[in-house]
């Protein structure tokens, strides 16, 4: 639940505020009386009808119009409290991503055998999480456990769901007969059942007035998405999975950070067919190219295109069809991704090294065949980053227009799989920061990973 309560000015005439954000309520209390009015109401205004202290929830009547405040006040949790629950956070967000990195490694087409290391990794995280999920829970106050009930409820079966979907995924792993997709079903569904604990955790942070004192970032992980783009009849798979977080509340808007991750390994399986329907031509009378092979390579933050065609240049003259120059080359090409001010992504191509003589060798460094072949290697992976990269793919209906790009870069993941980071920005103001809050904790089993299918034109 989001609240905000205006308590008016202490008798040092400070504004008093109570305020439940996306990070979770944080309160704020002077050690000045504290003089009350609630926000939005049509109670008296601030200063005409001062409270000497703030008793407990205990003592308050049903029709007290702060009761709402004292409840909040009740369950606040303890300086302790708040250690515990950030523990708690950081080991769920840490089996969120053996989860998500999990799913990716099945996605992949990885057999089941590779995979039994990292299963017993995944068990770990999960244990951990859940282990201090329990302890945290088990460390209220009785007016805590009273205040909390409704909420702890939700916490408690999205932790035993989540022991459930584990259940069924490691059985299916060591069932022998158990078919690949199977598996990769029940690791979906662990995905799903993971985000559900978190976002019900944030819930609960929410209600006990647990802040980040330390200024560390709240982070919502976003259910990884999977699309297809068909290059005339080749198609290649993206997965991007990502998170958004809280950067800085200030009077009337938020700001956010959302980061995607796009997953392009199987862009770099296909290159060299992917680049055969991009750069390939046969013309009767002109250039005549066909790639013979092609590799894309991480060089964080830049990625590298390698390209080995046949080159041959045919003329028509006299209604003769004679051919007049043919050879064998090589070029790299060094893509760098460039934000422009208006958050579009560009990828800025290079010429690197060119292994060709003759012609062929003229044309690359100098000549138009050259200039061409670098627009379309950059346009063929940009159409690709760009799809995999939109926002309005990833983040829920709230954040969607309000979200700008803001830095880009390749990495890589290990084994020279290549991915992508997007990072961007997002500013909402107080409504849409509560929209987006309601669909952070809505966007769970609704939220299924997606596979979109897309023509680069």
């Amino acid at each position: 639940m989001f609240r905000s309560f205006v308590l008016g000015k202490n008798s040092c005439g400070r504004i008093v505020r109570l305020t439940a954000t996306l990070a979770g309520a944080t309160v704020f209390l002077s050690p000045c009386t504290l003089l009350a009015q609630r926000h939005g109401g049509g109670g008296a205004s601030a200063g005409t009808g001062g409270l000497s202290s703030i008793g407990k929830p205990s003592g308050v009547d049903q029709k007290d119009d702060l009761k709402d405040f004292h409840d909040a006040l009740a369950v606040q949790a303890t300086s302790q409290q708040i250690v515990e629950y950030k523990a708690m956070v950081k080991s769920t967000t840490a089996a969120s991503a053996e989860v998500q990195s999990f799913l990716l490694e099945l996605d992949k087409k990885e057999s089941v055998s590779t995979l039994t290391g990292r299963d017993e990794t995944l068990k770990q995280a999960l244990e951990r999480a859940r282990t201090e999920n329990k302890n945290f829970l088990g460390g209220f106050s009785e007016t805590q456990k009273t205040g909390l009930k409704e909420i702890t409820k939700k916490v408690t079966k999205a932790d035993f769901d989540l022991g459930q979907h584990w259940q069924e995924l490691t059985q299916r792993i060591a069932d022998s007969k158990e078919s690949s997709e199977a598996i990769g079903t029940s690791a979906k569904n662990l995905v799903q059942a993971v985000t559900i604990f978190q976002n019900e955790q944030a819930s609960l942070g929410q209600e006990m007035g647990i802040v980040n004192p330390d200024g560390e970032e709240f982070t919502f992980d976003l259910a990884p998405v999977k699309q297809s783009i068909d290059f005339q009849n080749q198609p290649v798979v993206i997965i991007t999975s990502g998170a958004i977080s809280n950067r800085s509340i200030r009077t009337g808007q938020s700001s956010y950070t959302v980061r995607l991750t796009e997953d392009i390994f199987d862009l770099q399986q296909n290159i060299t067919q992917v680049l055969r329907t991009q750069l390939n031509k046969d013309e009767r009378c002109g250039e005549r190219i066909s790639v013979r092979n092609a590799i894309l390579t991480p060089t964080p933050p830049t990625s590298l295109v390698f390209v080995q065609l046949h080159f041959e240049r045919w003329t028509c003259l006299g209604g003769q069809n004679n051919e007049i120059a043919e050879g064998e080359g090589s070029l790299e090409v060094k893509l760098t991704p460039k934000v422009a001010q208006n958050g579009t992504l560009n990828l800025i191509p290079t010429m690197g090294r060119v292994d060709a003589e003759g012609l062929l060798g003229e044309s690359l460094r100098s000549g138009s065949l050259g200039s061409d072949l670098l627009d379309k290697i950059a346009e063929t992976v940009l159409s690709t980053v760009r799809q995999g990269g939109d926002f309005k793919v990833l983040l829920p209906l709230a954040a969607q227009s309000s979200a700008t790009l803001s830095h880009a870069q390749f990495q890589t993941t290990g084994a020279g799989s290549l991915t992508i980071i997007l990072d961007g920005d997002v500013r909402l103001s107080g409504a849409q920061a509560t929209a987006l809050a309601s669909e952070l904790k809505r966007q769970t089993p609704s939220r299924q990973p997606v596979l979109q299918q897309d023509t680069p034109r």
